[in-house]
Parts: C-alpha cells; sequence; structure tokens
C-alpha cells in the first residue's frame, strides 16, 4: 500500500514538473535566479568585500572601465561590489520573510480553517487588525521602533504577509474540511493534528504555493522601497533600495549609478513573477487532462 502510495505521489509530482517545464519563460527563470543567487553567495570568493563599503574619494564616479566594470559611486567605493553584496540583504531577506511568512500562515490558517467557530473568530479578527494598516505603512512603523537591521527588517515584513497567507490557507481549508476523507479518518481515530497535516493541507497548499513565489517578488521591491526611503539597512551595508537612493541625485549625469541596481531589482522580480505563473498553470486543476 505505501509502495502505491509513493508512486502516486511520485507521478503527480512529475506531471506538476511536465506542466511546468512546457512554461519555457517560467522554465529559464529558474536558471536565471539560481545564477544570480550563486552570484550573491559566492560573492567572497571573486570579490573583496571592502570594495563595497570601503571609501576612496579620490576614485569617485569613475566611469566604467576595466578595474571598476560598472563604475564607482560618490565615495569611490565599486558598484558591481555593492550590487552583488547587496543582493544579500534584497533577496535573501526576501526569501526569509516569505518562507516565515509561509509557515506562521499556514499554521494561523490551518487552525482557524479546520476549528471554525469562536477560535476561527477570534484569529481571524487579529488578522483583520493587521490587514487593516497598509503594508508599507506597517512595516515603516515597526522598523522606526525596532531599528533598521537585516533582522528586524524580516521581522516587519513578516507580520505584514502573515495575514494575506492566513486568508489564503483558511478559505481552502474550509472547503477541504468537509471532504469525504476527512470524515473518514475522523470515523477512524484520527487525531485532529494528524488530520491536518496529512490530509488537509497536503491537498489545499497549491494556491498558497503560488501565492509565496509571487510575494517573493514583492518582498523583494518592498524592501528595496524601505531603503530608498532611508528606512532600510544602515550605511554602508550596501542594498538594492538603499544603492538607488544613495545616488538618485547623481543619476542624471552619471546614468550608470542608477542602471545597474535597477536591472538587478527588475531581472530578479521578473524572473520570480515568471516563475510563480508556470506554478500556477502546472498547478491548476483545470490544466489537467
Amino acid at each position: 500500500m505505501k509502495k502505491k502510495e509513493k508512486a502516486k505521489s511520485q507521478s503527480q509530482l512529475g506531471l506538476i514538473l511536465f506542466r511546468f517545464k512546457k512554461n519555457k519563460l517560467a522554465y529559464i527563470s529558474v536558471y536565471v535566479l539560481i545564477l544570480i543567487a550563486l552570484a550573491i553567495l559566492l560573492a567572497p570568493l571573486y570579490m573583496d568585500y571592502d570594495k563595497a563599503i570601503k571609501q576612496n574619494i579620490s576614485e569617485r564616479f569613475i566611469s566604467p572601465c576595466w578595474e571598476h566594470p560598472f563604475g564607482t559611486d560618490l565615495y569611490g567605493r565599486d558598484l558591481l561590489a555593492r550590487v552583488i553584496y547587496g543582493g544579500r540583504i534584497s533577496l535573501f531577506a526576501g526569501l526569509a520573510v516569505i518562507l516565515f511568512s509561509f509557515i506562521f500562515g499556514v499554521i494561523i490558517g490551518s487552525i482557524s480553517g479546520y476549528f471554525g467557530g469562536w477560535v476561527d473568530q477570534i484569529l481571524m479578527r487579529f488578522i483583520d487588525i493587521f490587514m487593516a494598516v497598509p503594508t508599507i505603512f506597517l512595516a515603516m512603523a515597526i522598523v522606526t521602533a525596532l531599528g533598521a537591521t537585516p533582522v528586524n527588517l524580516v521581522i516587519a515584513f513578516v507580520i505584514c504577509n502573515i495575514p494575506s497567507y492566513s486568508r489564503i490557507v483558511r478559505s481552502s481549508i474550509m472547503t477541504l474540511r468537509n471532504m469525504e476523507y476527512v470524515e473518514a479518518a475522523k470515523c477512524c481515530g484520527t487525531s485532529n493534528l494528524r488530520i491536518i497535516l496529512k490530509h488537509i493541507i497536503p491537498n489545499g497548499i497549491g494556491p498558497v504555493i503560488v501565492t509565496a513565489t509571487i510575494s517573493l517578488g514583492t518582498a523583494i521591491l518592498s524592501i528595496s522601497s524601505l531603503g530608498f526611503l532611508g528606512l532600510g539597512i544602515a550605511p554602508p551595508t550596501p542594498e538594492w533600495g538603499t544603492l538607488l537612493a544613495d545616488n538618485r541625485y547623481y543619476i542624471r549625469y552619471y546614468p550608470y549609478l542608477g542602471i545597474l541596481p535597477g536591472v538587478a531589482i527588475i531581472l530578479t522580480v521578473m524572473c520570480v513573477n515568471f516563475i510563480g505563473d508556470g506554478l500556477r498553470d502546472a498547478l491548476d486543476p483545470k490544466m489537467k487532462k
């Protein structure tokens, strides 16, 4: 019996991968995003971090050349090094935000949707409180109160994103909790925790995965937006939004100062959105033949 279940799960996964590969743009975006992540992770192997933070006023505003392929900024720091090391906060902080938001959102939404009643009412009223405040304003308030550090930045956006995940999971769970296989599990004496983890979440997780993937692009943009507004990571630590904010007064005279950070943000967000579209099509039941 276990072998049949394993074979069935493998066949379902293979079918999802087959549909995903049919979306060439999403498939290519996976490799592009992996290359970007590797370039950021392996940066210490081929580029000194001092080039990203060490000031050298005598070399300020050097146009792209062999020594500085993308030029230097107003403090003489290598722009390419700052963009690569800045991705560690913009990209991986975004991944951390989505991961923790996903985990807590699934937990809250599952409990609320499965038990219903007063449990649902209490949890959803707390969720409504956070959803009543625009995400960016709530994040600004939390970062201002806690301080502009990478950890506090992640905490702020996790708190802001949990409500949306909880709502999506709750709606999926409420449609599944009365299914026949759930009733059968209850009749067999299966505990509520096992029913939620074994039967309900695996069957209702598809829409949440798609939402999480697409939300990664939004998280990266939000983190960059706070950096641009001056509420992100404190200098001299590089971050994509902070790079644009630092150089915005000089982009008119030195366009390269805004092109590379902007391209990094656009390329990363586009890849994430294309992957999200591919997953949506692969997990959509209407696509099944």
